[in-house]
């Protein structure tokens, strides 16, 4: 299946195309993260979302080299891990990623919490800068920063981040963070799409994907992609790999958007990026 046929691509401030649907291995085991991104590959999917602190990153580059699929055709992000904001671990924390991966290059890579009582993230985006200017980061971004922690960046850096990764589902939409995002061209990931399974007894996204034919999950997905954010559902189960990739047959009507708008809870289901502060000891 080609994905250039089914996924649409966001286009980052930097010219970088990224597929809008991606595989999220966050919370499965490092053994078992090679079979489940091979399923998604040959589900279809192009984009896979790991990070150093999942400990599973060299299951992705197992899994894209038994793939037989072309490394330039697979969008791959990384995330730095909370103990190495550092500029010089920094650095010693990247080369890794890319030997754990198998690779000479990410195509994304992000700062993955502010740690806003953690020493200075600002320094850390100086080294994220480095990594960008020497192409073995084609993307540079962020994960969970707010308004004010972008503010911050962009008085003391050069590169303006690529992405903010932050939580957004139904219950929680998080439209002011999307919104700075989208006035500084920086495109919004949503992680915890579906509030980790919480909306997905919701009666109103029941209601709207009886109504299409499809699962509360596919609707849910859906909303997301209609609202212009790159979403990446997480799923061990082949059955539901499969389903997370079919959401381009249909679409939601006006009122099923403001139907979905209507949810919020302001509910997180993580952590609040500006109380944050956990460096794995």
């Amino acid at each position: 299946m080609s994905t250039e046929a089914t996924v649409p691509t966001i286009t980052l401030n930097n010219g970088v195309e990224i597929p809008q649907l991606g595989f999220g291995v966050f919370q499965i085991p490092a053994e078992d993260t090679k079979d489940a991104t091979l399923a998604a590959l040959e589900a279809g999917y192009r984009h896979i979302d790991t990070a150093q602190m999942y400990g599973n990153e060299a299951g992705v580059g197992e899994a894209i080299k038994a793939s037989g699929i072309d490394r330039s055709e697979i969008f791959v992000t990384s995330k730095l891990n909370n103990g190495f904001h550092d500029p010089e671990d920094a650095k010693v924390a990247f080369d890794l990623t890319l030997e754990a991966i198998g690779s000479d290059y990410v195509d994304l890579f992000l700062i993955h919490w502010p740690l806003p009582d953690v020493g200075d993230y600002t320094e850390t985006w100086g080294a994220m800068e480095e990594f960008y200017r020497s192409g073995r980061a084609k993307a540079i971004g962020v994960s969970n920063f707010q308004p004010h922690h972008l503010r911050k960046i962009h008085a003391s850096g050069t590169i303006v981040p690529a992405v903010n990764q932050i939580e957004v589902h139904p219950y929680f939409q998080n439209d002011e963070v999307r919104a700075f995002d989208a006035e500084h061209e920086i495109a919004t990931e949503a992680w915890s799409p579906i509030a980790q399974g919480k909306v997905l007894d919701d009666p109103v996204i029941g209601r709207i994907a009886e109504s299409h034919g499809k699962s509360p999950a596919q609707v849910t997905l859906r909303w997301h992609i209609e609202r212009g954010d790159i979403v990446f559902p997480k799923s061990v189960t082949p059955a539901r790999v499969k389903e997370n990739f079919e959401l381009f047959d249909f679409e939601l009507t006006e009122a099923d958007m403001a139907a979905m708008a209507g949810l919020e809870r302001n509910e997180r289901t993580g952590p609040d990026p500006d109380e944050f502060n956990y460096v794995p000891s």
